[in-house]
């Protein structure tokens, strides 16, 4: 079974925020996510308080925070007290950090950082005494549910992370050969740990745009492959070039920089290195039947969850067309 999500970035007024995520529930999606890049756009926390309050059965999340923007206890109690609120209906999604990092000309978190920062909010909300910073600490009061914590990640040594920690992986992707590279290493670190791969659940961000004209739907999500990109850059400067696989890495070649004020933003001058060749594997874009042909080889490469980045345009009816044409193809 392939559940469905949605990604919101906080650009939108806290009434369509919460009426597009009213309208993915009716449409049988599972999760909505927001972005947590505190300088660009809204806190995600308040949003998805209200996201939360105004429905039944979905589940939530901050797709992704990361482990020094707020401190991990802080994350830790946030998501304790939004558990109690929602009853239970709370994930995690963390990584090092790109954009709410990179704005303020700061870098990453080191992995080290992440995975202690994955035990601490995990610990916290399980009800155990900890020891942080020298200090016993404990949050007794956080008793609605441990949340689910899902590890973003791209290259080898953070793969291996969300294996030996993550409840699940978050791919920034639709590139099944790439999804499937990826998976290789979540399997890793998994068995250097210990764990059942299986057990594991595999995201799949991207884009997309339903559309019989391919110029028109690679235009609405041509920025998707710039953002990936910030990270293939990363990944460029810390591996050798034969650790990578190129059809990940040799799109940025000609990528002349990126400015964060226009991150995540449909026509913005960000994408204009990417090729159609990468929007048609990075993103989903075509024809109904374009869409559930990809989505059938993710699933078959691994995925567990699909998660839409809703912010191309027209979002309503992009929820429209899931709930009407594909999701019952597919659940």
């Amino acid at each position: 079974m392939l559940e469905f999500a949605f990604t919101l970035k906080g650009d939108t007024t806290p009434e369509r925020t919460v009426a597009l995520t009213r309208q993915a529930e009716n449409a049988g999606f599972s999760y909505g996510w927001v972005f947590d890049s505190h300088i660009l756009w809204q806190d995600p926390y308040p949003l998805l308080t209200l996201m939360a309050a105004n429905t039944r059965h979905m589940r939530f999340g901050t797709c992704v925070t990361n482990p020094i923007v707020r401190d991990p206890t802080v994350t830790a109690s946030l998501l304790g007290t939004l558990n109690q609120i929602s009853g239970g209906r709370f994930d995690c999604g963390i990584g090092r950090g790109d954009s709410s990092r990179r704005v303020m000309g700061k870098k990453p978190s080191t992995l080290e950082n992440l995975e202690q920062a994955v035990q601490v909010i995990r610990d916290l909300n399980s009800g155990k005494k900890i020891t942080y910073d020298g200090q016993p600490l404990e949050m007794p009061w956080a008793n609605a549910g441990t949340p689910p914590i899902w590890i973003a990640g791209y290259g080898p040594k953070a793969l291996r992370c969300a294996g030996r920690v993550g409840d699940g992986v978050v791919l920034q992707f639709a590139d099944p050969a790439l999804i499937k590279w990826c998976l290789g290493f979540v399997k890793e670190g998994a068995r250097e740990a210990g764990r059942d791969f299986s057990r594991i659940r595999v995201m799949c961000a991207t884009a997309v745009w339903t559309s019989d004209d391919k110029k028109v739907a690679r235009d609405r999500v041509r920025w998707f492959p710039a953002l990936v990109s910030n990270h293939v850059v990363d990944l460029i400067s810390r591996y050798k070039p034969e650790e990578l696989p190129a059809e990940l890495t040799a799109y940025v070649q000609d990528r002349k920089g990126y400015n964060y004020l226009h991150h995540a933003e449909v026509g913005s001058s960000n994408a204009e290195f990417v090729s159609d060749d990468v929007v048609d594997r990075f993103c989903i874009v075509g024809s109904v039947t374009d869409h559930i042909q990809r989505l059938e080889e993710l699933r078959l490469a691994g995925v567990t969850q699909f998660n839409i980045y809703l912010m191309c345009g027209e979002e309503e009816k992009t929820l429209e067309i899931y709930g009407r044409d594909i999701i019952p193809k597919l659940i």
